[in-house]
């Protein structure tokens, strides 16, 4: 069973019609659950949900799913909302409103003091991992159980979420002490160090913090592993007729999680059935990451 830690919030999406937008659930670490979900692992979202309407229908979508939402704190604050725009290849920018809202808002108790028997991982990642006030408690919670299942980070920027990239910096920096496994693409690592080549800084995180594991989602091109104990390990990309690109970089995470902690593939193996997973969600519109079935089928 594999814990997530996060946000669950509400994307909308354009709906086709000018100025018309839907909405639909989101959120990197739920998108995560779900993709775990569908894949047949065992997945428990630690997230707060509100009690409004959209917070309804984000309990509604994640437990039709297979979520378990048993560690789930209901929250008196409203659900966020994520603005999404796509390009005309189908990659995806977002604005948010998430002032006072429902995920950021974490306090000590709200959190188990212990990991529930068969945990084998815990995943944090995206907006509650860098955003006040959750975003310490969180990172403390999950440093203070690190001997006890692998802590897995998601970086997942969002450059809109806090004023600069110092201060964003500093706060991924600070996860990096207490993941055993991170996960970022091309573009995080780029705009995080515009003066390196993305793989040069996995590979100075890697030696600097002690990580097991750095993976690096590259889009169209696949992914590569870079790790402690060999050298790096590349699976390259799935081509697909693409939608758009909402929650693919999930869907790799969820795959890839499955892969080695469910189904106990090797390294190479793993990668490449994440690289698949990712990409048959970019045929779909928005964050609909694929079944175990379909996973398996597209080789």
């Amino acid at each position: 069973m594999i814990i997530v830690c996060g946000e669950a919030l509400i994307d909308l999406v354009p709906a086709g019609a000018e100025n018309t937008w839907r909405a639909v659930p989101g959120g990197g670490p739920a998108n995560t659950a779900v993709a775990l979900a569908r894949l047949g692992t065992p997945a428990r979202l630690l997230c707060r949900l509100s009690r409004d309407g959209f917070g309804r229908r984000l309990r509604d979508h994640l437990t039709t799913n297979g979520v378990d939402l048993s560690l789930a704190a209901e929250a008196a604050e409203p659900t966020t909302l994520a603005v999404v725009d796509l390009d005309e290849h189908g990659s995806a920018d977002f604005r948010f409103y998430m002032e006072r809202t429902a995920d950021w808002q974490w306090t000590p108790g709200e959190l188990p003091a212990s990991l529930p028997p068969g945990t084998r991982a815990l995943h944090v990642g995206s907006l509650a991992s860098v955003l006040p006030p959750g975003a310490d408690v969180l990172r403390s919670w999950a440093a203070r159980h690190r001997g006890e299942a692998t802590v897995v980070y998601d970086v997942n920027v969002r450059p809109a979420v806090l004023p600069g990239r110092e201060p964003y910096l500093e706060r991924v920096e600070a996860w990096l002490t207490a993941a055993h496994v991170v996960k970022a693409s091309e573009e995080d690592l780029r705009w995080l160090h515009p003066e390196r080549h993305p793989l040069d800084t996995a590979r100075t995180w890697l030696a600097d913090h002690g990580l097991d594991l750095v993976l690096v989602t590259r889009g169209a091109a696949g992914a590569v592993a870079l790790r402690a104990d060999g050298p790096p390990v590349e699976a390259a990309g799935v081509p697909v007729r693409v939608v758009d690109t909402v929650g693919a970089g999930d869907a790799f995470t969820g795959a890839f999680l499955h892969a080695t902690a469910d189904r106990g593939m090797g390294l190479a193996d793993a990668l490449g059935y994440a690289v698949r997973a990712a990409a048959l969600t970019c045929t779909r519109e928005g964050a609909a990451p694929p079944s175990r079935a379909e996973v398996d089928a597209h080789r």
